[in-house]
């Protein structure tokens, strides 16, 4: 997690547009009862603090989004400060036809692409293995979580660093829609506006990619009995409950 008074990188490259935030931390413990749609017209209004609350607001969401679509996070770190600059600079177009979270997803996913199709990304690499003591959205797991059977934990972890792997190797729009809508569970609808496309297109994408996934995963789904053939795969074959890695959980390099 990043210090009080230090705000991450995005934020800190964002504020050298023209405007010097005080500490985060002290900013963000007076304005958390603030909508977002109110912070974003603060900021357009000139607010110096406004952005800094809104970003910290969504950060985790973000960061693991930019993570998970990038593949490593070198590339993430850049994908997202690209996205919260163009936010910054850009938030007087915002026209409230979308909740302000999803207009952020926008931003930062658009980011990301764009960075793939430049080829402007490193080798994609896989997650850190050590998974296990995360849980939900970064928080650890309690410590009952320690005296599962090892034999259990082993193959579960090796599940997962399979997902992240297998992932990693998706055409990037299907890469990202199937983290929008199996990993950070948003609606297709909303992952529609988000990646700026067409229900049908979110669909499309996500049904490709999860038979791609399927296919790489087919051995560890018949190891768990469901890789007869009359078994139809199931909506999401990758077991991807949203598990973080200790980069998710931390963010952003500062």
């Amino acid at each position: 997690m990043w210090s009080c008074g230090s705000p991450p990188s995005p934020l800190s490259t964002a504020a050298s547009a023209g405007r010097s935030p005080r500490s985060w931390c002290a900013v963000a413990e007076l304005d958390h009862d603030t909508p977002d749609a109110d912070l974003l017209r603060a900021h357009v209004d000139g607010d110096p603090d406004a952005f800094g609350v809104l970003f910290g607001r969504h950060r985790d969401r973000l960061w693991a989004v930019a993570l998970r679509t990038m593949g490593n996070p070198e590339d993430a770190a850049d994908g997202l400060q690209d996205a919260m600059i163009a936010a910054y600079r850009r938030a007087g177009s915002f026209r409230g036809e979308a909740a302000v979270t999803t207009w952020l997803h926008r931003v930062v996913v658009n980011a990301c692409l764009d960075r793939i199709r430049a080829a402007k990304v490193r080798r994609t690499e896989a997650l850190p293995d050590d998974l296990e003591e995360y849980g939900d959205r970064g928080s650890r797991v309690s410590a009952t979580a320690a005296t599962e059977d090892p034999a259990d934990l082993s193959v579960r972890d090796e599940r997962r660093r399979a997902v992240l792997d297998a992932l990693a190797t998706l055409p990037a729009e299907q890469r990202t829609a199937i983290v929008l809508v199996d990993m950070e569970g948003y609606s297709v609808s909303e992952v529609a506006e988000i990646m700026d496309c067409a229900v049908g297109t979110v669909k499309s994408r996500c049904s490709r990619g999860r038979s791609r996934l399927a296919g790489l995963l087919g051995v560890l789904r018949e190891v768990d009995g469901a890789g007869d053939a009359g078994h139809t795969p199931p909506r999401n074959p990758a077991p991807v409950s949203p598990v973080r890695s200790p980069e998710e959980s931390r963010g952003p390099p500062a």
